[in-house]
């Protein structure tokens, strides 16, 4: 029985490997590459992917509009690296936060010849790894280079399904937890086979698995859940919901491991501060070069299979919430509202939420 890791494993690998600046080498069809994560690329080791050919920064359609860097691969830009360039302009380039006291000078170069499938996969390790969606490549034909450096080496063609797939979930354990809002509360841990966040499930008395049950999917938000914000209504929608579910005695809320719509908590903070510079929370995504929502809410669909629930009475204002529980295979019966948190600071942010994310309020 081989000892080395799966591909999954290997991913895992590769996502903590780019968290701490660590290139990766990525091979496949078009041949093989050397990527590293913009955000923590450092002097020495640009220099030392200089010797090795010539960089290329791979960035998001998103980010590239901003850069007014034309997107000839659709979803993505390939950007050449000028040679006088340094650490700082793969940061800025990467990094929005400067772009309006140090606007980026163009006209950038960019690549519109050649295969764009390495650099595709290394925007996505990016988003998976919670660092900004921005890697530098440099192709490389020198045989079992990963090997020789020591560098995890990821066959993209293998690990495209595992990318597109939802990581198995494990039940690990679940333990009484007696609440304000209730005292048979019970808290549930699930751990993804694939390395990332864990999730977890509250769970209020005991539901009738054959009936619809109230239930709430939450994306974990540490400023507004636990510093109670005001810049967001998370918080008052956590206590709101949980305070449905006790008055009703029963219900299930699922806490989801997906800081600021998905794209971690550093980004979550980085989009703060460009909302401080005037951009809405959608521009101050896309400025980051995220999607307005980069939640996996097939996460919540899961989970709640595996509690035994296939029909919710769902809290939320977000239809799209409805949508996705549908298609994944999840009855909703009805969509509870859940009005509750409107303040003076964030009445602009739910405003955005009901323009462009659709929520009702």
């Amino acid at each position: 029985m081989p000892l080395g890791p799966t591909i999954v494993e290997t991913l895992a690998r590769a996502r903590a490997d780019l968290r701490m600046g660590v290139p990766v080498v990525l091979i496949g069809k078009a041949g093989q590459a050397v990527a590293a994560a913009a955000e923590t690329l450092s002097a020495d080791r640009l220099a030392d992917l200089r010797n090795l050919g010539h960089p290329v920064l791979a960035i998001t359609a998103r980010r590239a509009e901003t850069l007014k860097a034309r997107a000839y691969d659709g979803d993505l830009a390939r950007i050449d690296i000028p040679a006088g360039s340094d650490i700082r302009w793969v940061a800025n380039m990467a990094d929005p936060a400067d772009d309006l006291s140090m606007p980026m000078k163009g006209p950038h170069r960019t690549l519109r010849s050649g295969d764009a499938t390495l650099h595709r996969a290394a925007i996505r390790l990016a988003k998976a790894a919670r660092l900004l969606p921005a890697m530098v490549l440099v192709d490389t034909a020198i045989p079992d280079f990963a090997a020789a450096h020591g560098l995890t080496k990821i066959d993209i063609d293998a690990a495209a399904p595992e990318l597109d797939a939802l990581s198995p979930l494990h039940n690990i354990i679940s333990a009484r937890v007696p609440l304000s809002v209730s005292e048979a509360g019970r808290l549930h841990v699930f751990r993804p086979e694939d390395g990332a966040e864990e999730h977890y499930a509250v769970e209020i008395g005991q539901p009738d698995r054959s009936a619809p049950v109230l239930a709430r999917l939450h994306s974990a938000c540490f400023t507004g859940d636990l510093l109670g914000s005001l810049k967001c209504d998370c918080g008052p929608q956590l206590k709101g919901a949980l305070a449905e579910m006790g008055k009703e005695g029963a219900g299930v809320l699922l806490y989801l491991s997906q800081e600021g719509r998905g794209i971690g908590l550093a980004n979550k903070m980085r989009a703060y501060s460009l909302q401080d510079q005037g951009f809405d929370t959608v521009e101050a995504n896309h400025r980051l070069g995220f999607e307005d929502d980069e939640r996996d809410f097939r996460i919540g669909a899961e989970i709640l299979k595996r509690m035994g629930f296939s029909q919710i009475r769902l809290l939320t204002n977000n239809p799209a919430k409805v949508a996705m529980m549908q298609a994944h295979g999840i009855e909703v019966t009805e969509r509870v509202p859940l009005k509750v948190g409107l303040n003076p600071l964030n009445a602009k942010y739910l405003d955005i939420k009901a323009k462009k994310s659709g929520h009702i309020l």
